[in-house]
């Protein structure tokens, strides 16, 4: 009687193993970005934004804390409309792209909040250093399928960074008191999401 009950058991365990099991979505590159803004010389702020994102979500449904995500921004594509800014920012004084190309976040926990909300915390590797940070991420929208079957989703995440945390803390004093470029920076990172159609079982490739 006890092997029934726990061969039961077993069965269950991996039955809700099944039923919670994540499903694979991919950034899309060309409709994604990560931007970040930056107050300069505490009368303005500047805007830039990185053109190149990829990465993956494994998404759980059915228990979203379970949920994990892997982002990659390509450093080099850094674009704050102005040449001779951009190529400051990829010096060693700042991203120091030369050694360090790419920025790395990989979450740790997942919380739900209000309204679909979710508070996600992971590692920000940026320079080569790596820090937690935390994530203010939207609901997802409802996702909507393509002409190829493809299904479509999107989302928008905040949160706030101190440069000089990774590492980056050139900067200018000015004659009055005060920084040329101020070290909280703001992110925003707009991503579109796509899980491929599941080909029918025995169809061709």
């Amino acid at each position: 009687m006890r092997y029934f009950a726990n061969t039961a058991g077993v069965v269950l365990l991996f039955a809700s193993a099944g039923m919670l099991q994540a499903e694979t979505w991919t950034i899309d590159p060309a409709h994604s970005s990560a931007q970040f803004s930056v107050r300069h010389m505490m009368v303005s702020t500047v805007r830039g934004e990185f053109t190149k994102l990829s990465g993956t979500v494994e998404l759980n449904e059915k228990e979203i804390t379970r949920s994990k995500v892997e982002a990659n921004i390509d450093a080099t594509t850094i674009d704050t409309r102005n040449e001779k800014r951009d190529g400051h920012l990829k010096s060693a004084d700042f991203f120091d792209v030369a050694n360090h190309p790419t920025i790395t976040f990989t979450s740790g926990k997942v919380e739900q909040g209000s309204g679909g909300r979710l508070k996600v915390t992971g590692d920000l590797t940026l320079r080569g250093v790596t820090r937690t940070v935390v994530l203010d991420v939207e609901a997802l929208s409802p996702a909507v399928k393509d002409r190829q079957g493809n299904l479509h989703s999107g989302t928008s995440a905040t949160t706030r960074i101190n440069r000089k945390d990774f590492g980056i803390s050139w900067s200018a004093s000015l004659d009055g008191g005060g920084v040329v470029v101020s070290d909280e920076v703001k992110i925003t990172i707009d991503v579109e999401l796509i899980k491929k159609d599941a080909p029918a079982p025995g169809a061709s490739k």
